[in-house]
């Protein structure tokens, strides 16, 4: 019997640190650090998502084939000393900021594999963009495909376009820093005040109540862009080369004045210049998959980097047909580069033979990849913190919470593996009844403690999702926004003059008012039943007594804080917060028959359960 190749790829040292383990081609786990350590886009060695990974696999370090990581630390180097270099003296801060780091880890990693498993295990390095080209092709259902990747930098690129076909994949051109759409995008988020590799999801939740009158002013003095997609940026206008600070006075005044202070007031100002910039972005990206379309002559397409994250630029590119299938990573940003990397050994390394589904669809499984908790394990935690909570029968379960919902009740929901990607998929999500016009704003202000314009997503049967939006296409990632259809709408104009957006999101705007955006817009995620039977089920037995065959679907977490992991996660967030009921598997938390929560040293200290 042969061996089994085993490849654990790793991501870490930037931002959202993860890992992924694959077998014999077969995505096995995948997690995101910050889930285990309850720390925002943690960035450190993946620690406890490596040990998850090989605990879901039962795999022992020495049956380790190869380690992937999911950059070129040396190619990193080299464009920071260059920077620094083009930049002196003023870029000196850049150097002492983020030399330690690189050179105090990236160009040690193999000691730090060593102290960590405690055996020699080969690394290999794949570069930052073709991991991101490897984590949207090889999962994808397509034999061919063309290629996308736009972030914000990597080691030298920040754009890419390509081709995949059977187990390899061509580059065929890229643009490089500091010339990058990702990073014009997050300039914009910080001068509106947001937080930078956070904020962006806020900036284009924003852009439907403003009106682009600053894209002209964009396009004269920020970025030219050609007829092919490919641009530079003006860096008379942008700090991030010479400092750590994304912009100067220059783009200050450009703008006319100083930034946003975070927290303070949104103004119509903020409104307009986040409905520009997304304009903006989405012509560049259209430009960008039309010569994608043009270069490869492919009828596919897939996508990642973090602006594949942007899902409005995305239902563009499905809304013009250039190409007849979109398939588009889950996990996007920096995080599903671990599972990139480890993909790229194991095709282009190793020079396997592609691994496909039989049934024509993705290998991703519903990026449901991440820990799960046993029943008993549920009822351990219960009973270690004397929870009162009933359980259900499971053929009882989705009417009993299904009732809950068209109750207006707002349900924590914990069930079966936790999601890899940004998006909560109906693993660890908090849902509640669409038809309400003002649930929005009261999920926003009382349950995820954030700003009142930002928007839900609509989760939706996927044989009905035709009967609400202008979609046919299976959309189970939430990566698409698609305009809601004419005869779900209800008369209402967004003059865009309205700085009270409170009033403007309670404003009904279609017979499912608190998924759809001002622009009549939706961010759609369609379950088929398949790699979420449960999810499903839940879904139709709504439909089955309201005739609404959509429910709001959030993240479980409140605003700062990672989604929810543990059981333990879940109760705390359901308790700091107005959720009505939890759902953890089959039991039914209601919030009237908790006790006083009280935040002791014992809640803090773990993460999951003894």
């Amino acid at each position: 019997m042969s061996k089994r190749n085993v490849i654990l790829g790793v991501s870490c040292f930037y931002h959202d640190s993860a890992a992924a383990l694959i077998i014999d081609g077969e995505i096995i786990a995948a997690s995101q650090e910050e889930r285990f350590t309850r720390i925002k886009h943690d960035s450190r060695f993946p620690v406890n998502a490596i040990n998850y990974c090989l605990e879901e696999a039962h795999i022992k370090n020495n049956e380790i084939t190869a380690i992937a990581f999911y950059d070129n630390p040396v190619l990193s180097l080299d464009r920071i000393v260059r920077s620094v270099i083009s930049g002196y003296p003023e870029s000196k801060v850049q150097w002492t900021e983020n030399a330690p780091g690189l050179i105090g880890y990236k160009l040690f990693l193999d000691e730090l594999i060593f102290d960590f498993f405690k055996l020699k295990i080969p690394i290999l390095y794949s570069e930052h963009h073709f991991s991101h080209a490897a984590s949207a092709f090889y999962p994808s259902p397509f034999d061919e495909s063309a290629i996308l990747t736009i972030d914000g930098v990597g080691e030298w690129s920040t754009t890419t376009i390509g081709y995949g076909s059977g187990n390899s994949i061509e580059i065929s051109s890229e643009i490089h820093y500091p010339h990058s759409l990702g990073l014009l995008y997050s300039a914009i988020t910080f001068y509106c005040g947001f937080k930078v590799n956070s904020g962006e999801y806020k900036l284009m939740g924003l852009a439907p109540y403003g009106k682009p009158v600053f894209k002209d002013l964009i396009y004269e003095n920020l970025i030219s862009v050609k007829g092919d997609g490919s641009y530079k940026l003006n860096m008379k206008y942008f700090g991030f080369v010479k400092s750590n600070s994304m912009i100067n006075d220059d783009f200050c005044n450009l703008f006319g004045g100083p930034a946003r202070k975070p927290e303070s007031r949104i103004t119509k100002k903020e409104m307009d210049i986040a409905a520009s910039i997304q304009l903006v972005t989405e012509e560049i990206v259209l430009k960008l998959a039309k010569e994608a379309k043009r270069v490869s002559n492919s009828a596919n397409l897939v996508m990642a980097g973090g602006v594949a994250l942007n899902c409005v630029a995305n239902g563009k590119i499905l809304e013009n047909k250039i190409f007849e299938n979109i398939w588009i990573q889950p996990a996007s940003g920096d995080a599903g580069c671990s599972l990139g990397a480890a993909l790229n050994v194991y095709y282009l390394y190793f020079k396997k033979p592609r691994v496909k589904s039989s049934d024509g669809r993705d290998m991703q499984k519903g990026s449901l990849l991440g820990i799960s908790y046993s029943e008993r394990e549920i009822e351990s935690f219960l009973h270690t913190y004397s929870i009162p909570a009933k359980k259900i029968k499971i053929e009882e379960r989705a009417k009993t919470i299904a009732e809950l919902l068209a109750s207006q009740k707002i349900i924590g929901y914990f069930s079966g593996r936790m999601e890899f990607g940004p998006r909560s998929l109906g693993a660890r999500s908090i849902i509640g009844d669409p038809r309400d016009a003002k649930m929005q704003s009261d999920m926003n202000l009382k349950i995820k403690f954030r700003e009142s314009f930002r928007p839900f997503a609509p989760v939706v049967l996927r044989e009905k999702v035709n009967d609400y939006f202008e979609l046919n296409e299976d959309s189970p990632y939430m990566l698409l926004v698609s305009p809601v259809k004419k005869e779900a709408r209800l008369e209402f104009e967004n003059k865009g003059t309205s700085e009270d957006l409170i009033e403007i999101v309670n404003i009904p705007r279609s017979i499912i008012p608190s998924v759809t955006h001002v622009d009549y817009s939706a961010r759609v995620e369609t379950v088929d039943g398949v790699d979420n039977p449960k999810f499903y089920d839940v879904i139709k037995e709504f439909y089955n007594i309201t005739g609404c065959a959509v429910l709001i679907n959030t993240s479980f977490n409140v605003r700062g804080e990672p989604i929810v992991c543990s059981p333990k996660d879940a109760y705390k967030c359901f308790m700091r917060t107005n959720m009505d009921v939890l759902v953890l598997e089959d039991y039914i938390l209601y919030k009237e028959e908790q006790t006083e929560f009280k935040e002791s040293k014992n809640w803090q200290d773990e993460y999951a359960l003894d």
